[in-house]
């Protein structure tokens, strides 16, 4: 069982089940009021409507595909696992907890590093810049009592 274990992810307001509702209800309005004007002489607002739906319906689809993203740290004994979820894809890193550096941000957009025998791995993507580096003495703090 872990000692320690946190969870960094995406702060998302909308579920991807509640917006591909929201995109069906907008696809009807906008198809309907469409399809008002093309029955009207106005074809070429259909193609308009269409365009839209589809440029919209892609931009829904990248968020609802990383709307579940997230971090996974924890420490286990002599080891620190980071898991890394990005687009439904799982990263897994093992890092031995003992050889473990922790760097901080340097600049205000910069990732915490976590480094150790020559394998590295930043995490922090969902957090603000204090978050960050609040997160990297917390994590400092474990490592260094874990010994």
């Amino acid at each position: 069982m872990a000692k320690r274990e946190w969870v960094l992810k995406r702060n998302c307001s909308i579920s991807p089940r509640q917006l591909a509702m929201v995109y069906a209800a907008l696809c009807s309005v906008s198809l309907t009021v469409a399809a008002f004007f093309t029955m009207h002489g106005a074809w070429y607002i259909l193609g308009f409507a269409i365009l839209e739906m589809m440029a919209l319906g892609l931009a829904f689809l990248n968020f609802g595909r990383h709307a579940t993203d997230r971090e996974h740290i924890a420490l286990i004994d002599d080891c620190l696992l980071v898991e890394l979820i990005q687009a439904e894809q799982l990263r897994q890193v093992r890092l031995d907890s003992r050889w473990t550096r922790v760097e901080p941000p340097e600049m205000h957009s910069g990732l915490i590093g976590l480094e150790a025998k020559g394998t590295r791995v930043e995490v922090g993507r969902f957090l603000t810049e204090w978050k960050r580096r609040e997160f990297a003495q917390e994590l400092q703090c474990a490592l260094a009592s874990g010994n």
